[in-house]
């Protein structure tokens, strides 16, 4: 019980921090904590973060464990909505059970396994693991790029990083966004797709941005 307090105050704070709001009274005031004062010097205790001119900030091992929770969260999320199918408004409970079970070697491969997803369901960025560095395949993804998509399938589009950002308003305007059912035509010379009864060609190198999921 005491770890999952502690969880959810370093949770807490790294939200704030990347708001940024991680002023103390602003956390005092955003925790739902019975005896937060106690809360506070729990963590100045145990080494995960300092006071200075009235902020709350992590040390480099709160970063660390703040980091850990949070990606092990979202990853979860993404994994309910985009395997399963589910609401993004009602994944939030059973990510806060996944993010305190799941080990580094298996969040890495749920990683590898969705793709290396930029950001959870909504929206926010999903800290950056060993396993995007490295880009592991020793998983089979269900998450990929539209390049290394088969002809002929049709997938969902789960996400998209552009490398600039006036290409999700290029590709918006076409009807390429998150959520839209695409048939990929052909590859070669250029990405042709059909959506509903339309057909785009697109850049090579734009749809290496593009991360679909296979559909049936």
């Amino acid at each position: 019980m005491e770890k999952e307090r502690i969880d959810e105050a370093m949770e807490l704070l790294w939200e704030l921090t990347e708001d940024g709001y991680n002023d103390l009274e602003r956390f005092k005031l955003s925790s739902d904590d019975p005896d937060v004062d106690s809360l506070v010097n729990t963590l100045i205790d145990d080494g995960l973060v300092f006071i200075g001119n009235n902020k709350i900030k992590f040390t480099d091992n709160g970063n660390g464990v703040a980091r850990g929770l949070i990606r092990r969260h979202r990853l979860a999320e993404r994994l309910f909505v985009d395997i399963f199918d589910l609401s993004g408004d009602i994944v939030h409970e059973d990510a806060c059970k996944m993010e305190h079970i799941l080990s580094e070697e298996l969040t890495d491969s749920v990683c590898t396994f969705l793709g290396h997803p930029p950001t959870c369901p909504h929206g926010k960025p999903i800290p950056r693991g060993e396993c995007c560095r490295k880009f592991r395949t020793d998983v089979q993804p269900v998450v990929m790029r539209l390049v290394d998509f088969e002809v002929g399938c049709n997938g969902k589009i789960v996400f998209i990083t552009p490398s600039e950002a006036s290409r999700i308003s290029r590709l918006s305007s076409i009807g390429i966004v998150p959520g839209t059912t695409i048939k990929l035509v052909q590859k070669m010379p250029s990405v042709v797709l059909q959506v509903d009864e339309t057909t785009i060609a697109i850049d090579p190198e734009l749809a290496k941005e593009i991360f679909v999921k296979k559909v049936i």
